[in-house]
């Protein structure tokens, strides 16, 4: 066992970490691709009004949400502008399709070889979905005066040019998840939130005039911070016991043990999120292309945007809030369910010889299941919703316009701060070190 040190636990885990030569070539191959992914993200596409593309990503919710996915490499209309969106569609279709297509469900009940065609499968339908996405950013920013017009030539450049970058970032995200430390594409994610903290604080400054606003909007982060980490770690544990005949020299002996499902109460994650955020987006996105300008007389389009801008003022403002709310708790139990069925626990249970004790295994196991899943997923659902409308809840109370708290980004930092933190307390342990969590 290594001796034991004065310095505060997070520190000598962190020194640990770093004298083990396998734990800490995965820590540099990892800090050595985000540093690829900050400089190729900064490689712009040409023809690109720098000023107009950041007067356009402030008024759009739409590329706001879109920009998080790509690291902060679409308000600079660059190679990897896209980011790792077409990809995490790609994987949330496949998803929702398991369940219903079965080649797929039967791929899905193959193992190792049937996951590796699963996410083959992935990989393929990224590459269309990542050229529609890149040609409707071209066409909205060459209609927002951000690119020049171009002749069809570069078009299709510019389209081939952002598919390939975000082809090459799943690459890069594999790379880290295979030689590095922690989940590769929330990682690309993560690097570009957390590149964008400089400006967020540059815009804490411009706001501390309002000093008791300011604080107060920081315990209203900090809180909510903490409600995600606890959250993010709930669960019930379902207690099981497994009962096994072992046959030696002749004779039957029976051997039982006892163990537990942990039934997390957010199983969606941030997917209910996305949904609701691109459907309740969606319908004001439509009418900005319709709507008449401003001054002139406001026609149906007009009012359309204006209930569905996250920016409109109260009262006519909370109808947007209060439709995130709704629709999150919605997608949170649909999402729910569809993962839930997918996993099919009670039937690997029975093959496992594990029952829920007091409770019969088929169809009765099944039934109590579903029922717990349901009443834990309130707690999850609800948890969302309230993440959800915290930065029109934060911006009401404190009254500060310049900072802009993002549900999105806090529930990805803090997601991957914990899941890294995991593997590098597993890796830490399995070496005999003391790591993170006591």
């Amino acid at each position: 066992m290594p001796e034991k040190s004065n310095r505060p636990k997070l520190l000598q885990a962190m020194v640990d970490a770093f004298s083990l030569p396998d734990l800490r070539r995965r820590i540099l191959i990892t800090i050595g691709i985000l540093a690829a992914f900050r400089v190729i993200a900064h490689v712009p596409m040409p023809g690109v009004d720098s000023q107009a593309l950041a007067e356009l990503m402030e008024g759009n919710a739409v590329l706001g949400m879109l920009d998080i996915f790509s690291g902060g490499a679409l308000r600079n209309f660059s190679l990897v502008a896209l980011g790792v969106y077409p990809y995490i569609t790609a994987s949330i279709v496949m998803t929702l399709m398991t369940p219903i297509i079965p080649f797929l469900q039967r791929l899905s009940q193959e193992g190792e070889a049937g996951r590796n065609k699963i996410n083959l499968i992935t990989h393929w339908m990224t590459v269309p979905l990542a050229a529609l996405g890149g040609w409707g950013q071209l066409v909205l920013l060459q209609r927002e005066g951000v690119v020049a017009a171009s002749d069809p030539l570069v078009t299709v450049t510019i389209i081939i040019s952002l598919t390939a970058g975000t082809l090459f970032l799943v690459w890069l995200g594999e790379q880290i998840t295979q030689y590095g430390i922690g989940n590769g594409v929330s990682i690309i994610i993560f690097a570009g939130i957390v590149a964008g903290l400089p400006q967020l604080i540059g815009q804490g400054f411009l706001a501390r005039e309002q000093f008791l606003g300011l604080g107060v909007y920081l315990l209203i982060a900090l809180a909510t911070t903490i409600l995600i980490v606890i959250f993010t770690e709930a669960h019930r544990r379902i207690p099981v016991q497994y009962a096994k005949t072992v046959i030696k020299s002749g004779r039957m002996y029976r051997q039982s043990g006892a163990s537990h499902i942990p039934l997390r109460v957010n199983t969606a994650g941030m997917i209910p999120l996305i949904f609701a955020s691109a459907l309740v987006i969606f319908p004001g996105t439509i009418a900005s292309y319709f709507m008449n300008p401003a001054g002139s007389d406001p026609n149906f389009w007009n009012t359309i945007y204006t209930w569905f801008n996250p920016n409109t003022e109260l009262p006519v403002g909370a109808f947007y809030w209060v439709m995130f709310f709704l629709l999150t708790i919605a997608f949170a139990f649909f999402y729910t369910m569809v993962v839930f069925e997918q996993q099919d626990l009670p039937g690997t249970l029975q093959k496992q010889g594990g029952f829920i004790p007091g409770i019969r295994p088929g169809k009765q196991t099944a039934t109590y299941l579903n029922s717990v899943i349901r009443n834990i997923t309130w707690g999850g659902a609800l948890f969302l919703a309230t993440v959800a409308i915290m930065p029109f809840l934060a911006r009401e109370i404190t009254s500060v316009q310049t900072l802009q708290l993002s549900s999105f980004g806090m529930l990805i930092v803090v997601g991957v701060v914990l899941d890294t933190m995991k593997q590098l307390e597993a890796q830490l342990v399995m070496r005999r070190y003391e790591g993170f969590i006591k």
